[in-house]
């Protein structure tokens, strides 16, 4: 089993979800208390997804979370760089496009998309500028980005608990349901150390990105931001 190292080597980071690909979902479902759902409806109406749009969801895993804009009439494409969580996603829903690729070097034309989104994986790119500028440079003039992150709880007491929440009592419950708990080991730990909200907004402006927001889900846990390509 394959564990990530905070560097974020593609190598391992690729090899770590392909261990947990089979129980991924699941594990997400018991690991959020059932908050994974509601974060992804949000995610669904901030993107805001038409028919015949073209959306690229980036280190989409098994897809579950492009059914939503599939739903909406919009054609999906579902990229990541496990093959193992494609290889799920594809015995899951072999309708859907599929698509290996690296967020940093992404296999699609210049102003190809209406809308890019990626949900819980911007923190496991290495270079996490050069990812924001290549869904810029994939972005047609006009369309917009969604990234759906872990990020910093806004209330200090909830804060605390939270990060204990994170050391303490995921590892144990990541065993019970994951085929590789050390996988959600890191995970905790990417959470802990990924930049704050303003942060990651000023990040999103200097990849090329105009009236960039971000708005709070369960008090910070996890943000929304949106930008759009002038």
């Amino acid at each position: 089993m394959t564990r990530a190292s905070l560097n974020k080597q593609p190598h391992e980071v690729a090899s770590m979800f392909d261990d947990v690909a089979e129980r991924y979902d699941l594990a997400n479902d018991v690991l959020s208390l059932g908050q994974d759902r509601v974060w992804r409806r949000e995610v669904a109406k901030a993107v805001d997804a038409r028919p015949a749009q073209k959306v690229l969801d980036l280190a989409a895993g098994t897809a579950t979370s492009s059914l939503p804009f599939t739903r909406a009439g919009a054609y999906v494409v579902p990229c990541d760089f496990s093959l193992g969580m494609l290889q799920v996603g594809k015995r899951r829903h072999p309708w859907l496009p599929l698509t290996a690729g690296d967020a940093t070097r992404l296999p699609f034309k210049d102003d190809v998309f209406d809308a890019v989104t990626i949900s819980f994986g911007l923190r496991n790119v290495q270079d996490t500028d050069a990812a924001l500028r290549e869904m810029y440079r994939v972005t047609r003039p006009g369309g917009r980005v969604v990234i759906c992150e872990f990020s910093h709880p806004t209330w200090e007491p909830f804060r605390k608990v939270y990060t204990e929440y994170l050391m303490r009592a995921l590892p144990p419950v990541a065993r019970a349901v994951s085929s590789n708990p050390e996988a959600y080991v890191y995970l905790a730990e990417s959470i802990r150390a990924w930049p704050d909200q303003p942060a990651l907004a000023e990040q999103l402006r200097k990849a090329g990105w105009s009236k960039v927001a971000w708005r709070n889900l369960t008090g910070g846990v996890v943000a929304l931001h949106r930008g759009f390509k002038a």
